[in-house]
């Protein structure tokens, strides 16, 4: 079946408004067409992927696009990129990768695209309210979108995000529409005691867990949780994000899309159940694990997703009271718009201290941060724990916020999964 156009879509197609609208149109009716898609909706913003420099062909498509007259129509984010413009020597990328990679951010620039080059879009002012309909690339961030804030994006990819912001359109299919936003698996907590539920940790644990089981399907999340914060869904949302192909996850009584169960599963009984306690957590954590721990420490990463305001709220004081080993760095990723808040409140001589480095723009999993010989790191964040490893050709540790703090002092890994039982 063709996707039915309107007179705008036509006029696009049509190379009316151009070169780089035409051939962004092109991709987005070819991306309906393999969806099934009957046609076109409008989005009310984008954030994009394709900024990252993986390599010459994203750079020379973007160099198309902006040599054509591209501009975006509809107010548009950028991720992280492959380089940390306020600190550029703590990246070690080598030329010409690194001239491409500035080369690439620049088009992206010139396209009319906002320099935020974060993770964590959804941190930035204006994030889409519940129902609007975006194009979101970044797993963790289409995850938290249709989760957290209700809003509407499929899991979107490079080259089809930039053309989504060209154009103002997207396919209506995938988690666009109601019927796919309908819960099929259902996880039921049990054995999980209150002070379990306070940890981020045990957050990113579930969604490790959650991702693996649950693959693509839409989740759902039950038991009896008390409020959960935003860093905690934030959590949940990229470890799944990563582990699984999951893009929209019910939190029963916290996302708003479950008020109640009957909500998330559309008034239906679940394709298929699984209960998660505290055994599954400690598998999950064993996984996220690929280092002897009994080794020398040598990193630390926090950060990924990009480190929240409350999260700096929560970190600056551990680190003021904290004196870093003189053989780890403890790195600190961010958004460049939480940087500037957390400078407004004072926080920031603290991470001018020896052994902690504030890294903004990108993050140390994707880009070369860490040092040779910092082959042994440990991170609180699953997603950072999950990439890492095969990414920079080290050995990960994961663990809770604290135990980061606690381990970069001692040099060594330290943990406790004591929580999981309380």
């Amino acid at each position: 079946m063709a996707v039915a156009m309107d007179a705008r879509d036509q006029e696009m197609l049509a190379g009316e408004q151009g070169a780089a609208t035409a051939l962004a149109m092109r991709i987005v009716v070819a991306m309906a067409d393999a969806a099934g898609a009957e046609r076109l909706i409008d989005i009310t913003g984008a954030h994009i992927d394709s900024c990252l420099y993986h390599g010459r062909v994203g750079l020379r498509f973007a160099e198309r696009l902006a040599g054509d007259g591209a501009t975006v129509r509809v107010p548009t984010t950028l991720n992280v990129s492959a380089l940390d413009l306020l600190h550029p020597e703590r990246v070690r990328l080598t030329e010409p990768a690194r001239s491409e990679a500035r080369r690439q951010m620049a088009v992206y620039e010139s396209m009319g695209c906002q320099p935020t080059w974060t993770c964590a879009p959804y941190q930035l002012p204006g994030r889409p309210a519940f129902g609007e309909h975006v194009c979101w690339a970044e797993s963790n961030a289409i995850v938290f979108a249709n989760t957290v804030l209700g809003a509407r994006t499929d899991r979107y990819g490079d080259f089809m995000d930039i053309c989504a912001a060209i154009t103002g359109r997207v396919p209506e299919a995938g988690l666009h529409l109601d019927a796919n936003r309908v819960g099929t698996v259902l996880f039921r907590l049990r054995g999980i005691g209150r002070t379990a539920l306070d940890q981020e940790a045990f957050w990113a644990l579930l969604g490790h867990v959650v991702g693996a089981r649950a693959g693509t399907e839409v989740s759902v999340i039950e038991g009896s949780l008390g409020d959960v914060s935003e860093d905690h869904l934030k959590a949940l949302a990229a470890a799944a994000a990563s582990s699984g192909s999951v893009a929209l996850i019910h939190v029963v009584g916290i996302t708003p899309e479950a008020l109640t169960l009957a909500d998330a599963l559309g008034g239906r009984s679940p394709a298929r159940t699984m209960d998660v306690g505290p055994d599954d957590l400690r598998a999950a954590a064993a996984e996220l694990t690929t280092a002897d721990i009994g080794g020398a420490l040598r990193a630390v990463s926090v950060g990924t997703p990009h480190l929240s305001l409350a999260g700096f709220e929560r970190l600056t004081p551990m680190l003021a009271a904290t004196r870093i080993h003189p053989d780890v760095t403890f790195y600190v990723s961010t958004g460049r718009d939480v940087l500037r808040a957390a400078e407004d409140r004072g926080w920031l001589p603290v991470y001018r201290a020896p052994g902690i480095r504030l890294v903004v723009d990108t993050c140390t999993y994707i880009t070369p941060v860490l040092a040779p010989e910092e082959t042994l790191a440990m991170t609180d964040s699953a997603k950072w724990a999950w990439y890492a490893p095969a990414n920079l050709g080290i050995s990960a540790a994961f663990g809770t916020l604290e135990d980061c703090v606690r381990s970069a002092a001692a040099g060594r890994v330290i943990r406790d999964f004591g929580w999981l039982d309380r």
